[in-house]
C-alpha cells in the first residue's frame, strides 16, 4: 500500500474570525407580594425546561461552630420532605422524568429540577415541597454526615486538595469564615444534627431574599401563575440588613508555608492573597487580564512554566468571586526538583502583567475568546437559568448579561495593567506549598522569597 503526503506546507496559520453577533434571550422579571422574586426567559425549542429557586445564603452566612451545616442542609433537602421519602421522592421525580437537585456553597442556596416543558407544574410543585416542607430524616442526615467526614479524610490524602485548603487558611484571618472550607471540617461536621440542619435551612428559606428562575420553552404568565399557586402564601421572617462579612487578609506581608510531605515527588503550588468580590466594578478587565495571566492554554503562565520550562503539565491562575474578596490564585503542580524554579516564575510573571501593558496580541486573543465562548455558555436553559441565579445573588443590574460582551470588547491595555497593579499583590501575597521540604528547603532559604514556615501535616492548622 501506497501512502503520500503532501510537500505543501500551510504559509499562514488560520486566525480566529470576527465574533459573530449575539443578544442574551429576553428576560421577564416581576416580585410576587410576598417578596420573591420570579424571573422567565423563553426560549423556544428548549424543551427540557430548567428551574431552580435561588437563596441570597450560604456557607458564609453560617456561625463557626456550626461550620459546614449549610452545605449539609443543601444536600438533605432532596432526601425526605414531611409528605415523602428519599424513596419516594426519587420515584416522584423519575415519573415527571425530572432531575432534582440541591446544593450550597458559599454565597448561596439553591434546589432546581430539569424537566420537560409539559411537566413543568407537577416539577414545581415538587420543587416547593422540597424547599418549604423538607423533614431533614435523622438517618439520611447521619448517612450524609459520615459521607462528608470520609470525604474530609481523603482530602487530607489528596495533595492537591491539602493545598486548597492550607492555602485559605493562610490567606485569611481566623475571624473570617473563609478561612475554613465551605463543607466545614472534621470538628464542625461531626456534632451536625439534623436538628440544626432543620434550623439551618429554616433561617435561609425566607422568600424575601430568594429568587426563582425559569428557562426554556415556558410562557411568562404561566410561569408566575404557577409561582403564585406555589409560593404566594410562602412567608418568612423580614431580612435583617446585609450583614458584613468579615474577609480579613491574614496579614499583609509575603509570607512562605510549607506543608510537609516527605517522600512527595510533587510540589503543590499555590500563590495569591484576598482579592475582590464579584460586586466590583474591574469585572470585565479582571477578566481579561485574568485570562493572559493564566486562564486560556496560550496564557503567560503555562507558556512559561509548561511549554518553554517543562515544570508542569499546565499552570493557572484566576479569581473566585464571591459576595466578598474572595482569592486570587496562581496554581500548579510540579515535580520536586524545580520547585524553587517554579516560585520563581510565578513570581515573575505576576511581576511582569504588573509592570508593562500587555501585548495588543495578548489583548485581543484574551477579548475573542471570552467574547467568542459566551453566546455557547447559553445554548441550553440550565446555564442560562444558572447566570440569571448569579446576578440575582451578587445584586447584579439585570443589564449584566446583555452588556458583557460589549463591556469585555472596550477593554484596553490600560485597563488590564491598572486592575493587575490593584488586585495582583506579589508582595503581599501567600506561598503554600505541600511537598517534600528536605528536598527543596535549602533552595528555597537560599532564594529569598520570603519567611519560611514549615509545618509537619499532623500538625498544620486548618486542616480538613
Amino acid at each position: 500500500m501506497t501512502t503520500h503526503r503532501s510537500s505543501e506546507l500551510v504559509a499562514e496559520r488560520p486566525v480566529p474570525g470576527e465574533p459573530r453577533p449575539y443578544d442574551f434571550p429576553d428576560t421577564f422579571r416581576t416580585t410576587l407580594d410576598n417578596g420573591l422574586r420570579v424571573i422567565v426567559t423563553p426560549m423556544p425549542g428548549r424543551e427540557l425546561v430548567a428551574a431552580s429557586l435561588a437563596l441570597r445564603s450560604g456557607a458564609v452566612d453560617e456561625p463557626e461552630a456550626q461550620g459546614g451545616a449549610t452545605v449539609l442542609s443543601a444536600r438533605g433537602l432532596t432526601e425526605g420532605t414531611e409528605v415523602r421519602g428519599a424513596i419516594e421522592l426519587t420515584e416522584a421525580a423519575e415519573r415527571l422524568g425530572a432531575s432534582l437537585h440541591a446544593e450550597s456553597g458559599w454565597d448561596a442556596t439553591s434546589a432546581g429540577v430539569d424537566v420537560p416543558e409539559s411537566r413543568l407544574g407537577p416539577a414545581l410543585d415538587l420543587l416547593a415541597e422540597v424547599v418549604r416542607r423538607p423533614s431533614f430524616p435523622e438517618d439520611e442526615i447521619d448517612r450524609l454526615r459520615d459521607e462528608r467526614l470520609t470525604d474530609l479524610l481523603q482530602a487530607k490524602a489528596d495533595p492537591r486538595r491539602r493545598a486548597d485548603e492550607a492555602y485559605i487558611g493562610t490567606i485569611y484571618a481566623p475571624s473570617s469564615p473563609y478561612h475554613r472550607p465551605s463543607g466545614g471540617t472534621s470538628e464542625t461536621v461531626a456534632g451536625l444534627t439534623s436538628a440544626e440542619l432543620r434550623a439551618v435551612h429554616a433561617r435561609a428559606a425566607n422568600p424575601r431574599h430568594a429568587a426563582l428562575v425559569v428557562a426554556g420553552d415556558v410562557a411568562n404568565d404561566a410561569v408566575v401563575g404557577l409561582a403564585r399557586s406555589l409560593f404566594g402564601d410562602w412567608s418568612g421572617d423580614a431580612p435583617a440588613g446585609a450583614t458584613a462579612i468579615d474577609d480579613t487578609p491574614a496579614r499583609d506581608s509575603r509570607q512562605v508555608r510549607v506543608i510537609h510531605r516527605p517522600g512527595a515527588v510533587q510540589s503543590e503550588i499555590r500563590i495569591g492573597r484576598p482579592a475582590v468580590a464579584r460586586h466590583t466594578p474591574d469585572y470585565h478587565a479582571l477578566s481579561v487580564m485574568a485570562a493572559i495571566l493564566g486562564g486560556l492554554f496560550n496564557s503567560r503562565l503555562n507558556m512559561n512554566l509548561r511549554e518553554e520550562k517543562g515544570y508542569t503539565y499546565g499552570a493557572s491562575a484566576g479569581f473566585d468571586l464571591r459576595r466578598a474578596r474572595g482569592p486570587f490564585t496562581a496554581r500548579a503542580a510540579v515535580n520536586t526538583e524545580v520547585t524553587v524554579p517554579a516560585i520563581q516564575e510565578f513570581l515573575k510573571e505576576l511581576d511582569r502583567i504588573r509592570e508593562a501593558p500587555v501585548s495588543d496580541t495578548e489583548l485581543r486573543a484574551a477579548r475573542d475568546f471570552l467574547i467568542g465562548v459566551f453566546p455557547l455558555r447559553f445554548e441550553t436553559p440550565g446555564p442560562v437559568a444558572g447566570s440569571l441565579a448569579g446576578l440575582f445573588i451578587h445584586d447584579l443590574p439585570d443589564d449584566e448579561l446583555e452588556r458583557y460582551r460589549a463591556a469585555v470588547e472596550a477593554v484596553s491595555a490600560a485597563d488590564v495593567q491598572r486592575v493587575a497593579r490593584e488586585h495582583i499583590r506579589p508582595e503581599a501575597a501567600a506561598i503554600v506549598l505541600v511537598g517534600d521540604h528536605e528536598q527543596f528547603g535549602s533552595a528555597l532559604d537560599e532564594a529569598g522569597v520570603g519567611d519560611v514556615e514549615v509545618i509537619r501535616d499532623e500538625e498544620s492548622p486548618g486542616a480538613a
